[in-house]
């Protein structure tokens, strides 16, 4: 088994609580999916939220989703002029039998443009 760490992000059309708790639960779906994934393969999320993102942390999504036993943390981004707005990004760390290079990380709705070279 490797510990191997797949990362992923969605854009919010607007900070409402719900929203961003739909489109959280959304993109830690499709990345479990993609990845042929269970919630037991998981060892651990950090999210951060843009500055703009006040409405509830994205880990409440997880915990919804039965990852209460899994370490979840929560952090803001860099405030850097310019950057995409409204942006949830997720690092998750997985304990997997597979190469780093059968990962697949996930882009969702505005967030695809952050990397490109990575988003499907």
């Amino acid at each position: 088994m490797a510990l191997l760490a797949i990362r992923g992000a969605t854009s919010l059309d607007e900070d409402r609580e719900e929203h961003l708790l739909q489109r959280t639960r959304e993109l830690i779906e499709e990345i479990l999916e993609r990845n042929s994934l269970t919630h037991d393969d998981v060892v651990s999320v950090f999210f951060t939220g843009t500055p703009d993102i006040v409405s509830a942390f994205p880990a409440v999504a997880a915990r919804e989703l039965g990852f209460g036993d899994v370490p979840l943390m929560c952090a803001q981004e860099m405030d850097v002029a310019g950057a995409a707005p409204l942006i949830v990004r997720l690092m998750m760390h997985v304990d997997v039998d597979r190469k780093r290079a059968d990962i697949q990380h996930v882009y969702q709705h505005r967030a695809r443009q952050l990397r490109q070279d990575l988003a499907q």
